[in-house]
């Protein structure tokens, strides 16, 4: 991939995103490794003072803002469906965590993050703006 000097400075300390979207930082989520993250189960963390979601759905971790963007709930006092949507506890608003798309039909969308797995250890990519 071709980028300027300046991006592929970024891209050597590891600030590009993949696919070559400048401006994202990966952070290592401490004291939770990918196995030990429990399937279907909604977990919240901090990462650089975001409040972020993780669910663990069919082997892939996957990460979201951890509050609601109707109301502000705390996402992860919700549960997961059978469908694997995160349901707010809330209003019980439904939403994609692949995508944040709101499946229940109230027009909202939910905030998703990058993730990925690097030898059992979580990583998720928090943009830099």
């Amino acid at each position: 991939m071709m980028l300027g000097d300046d991006a592929e400075k970024k891209a050597e300390q590891g600030s590009v995103f993949p696919g070559g979207g400048v401006g994202v930082n990966w952070h290592k989520i401490e004291h939770l490794s990918a196995s030990g993250l429990a399937d279907h189960k909604l977990t919240e963390v901090n990462v650089v003072g975001k409040r972020i979601g993780l669910l663990k759905k069919n082997g892939k971790i996957l990460a979201f803002a951890a509050s609601c963007p109707h109301a502000g709930a705390d996402l992860c006092d919700g549960w997961v469906d059978i469908l694997g949507r995160i349901v707010c506890p809330a209003h019980k608003y439904r939403f994609d965590p692949v995508n944040g798309r709101n499946t229940s039909g109230e027009g909202y969308k939910l905030f998703t993050y990058a993730t990925e797995t690097r030898e059992d250890e979580i990583f998720v990519a928090i943009n830099n703006f």
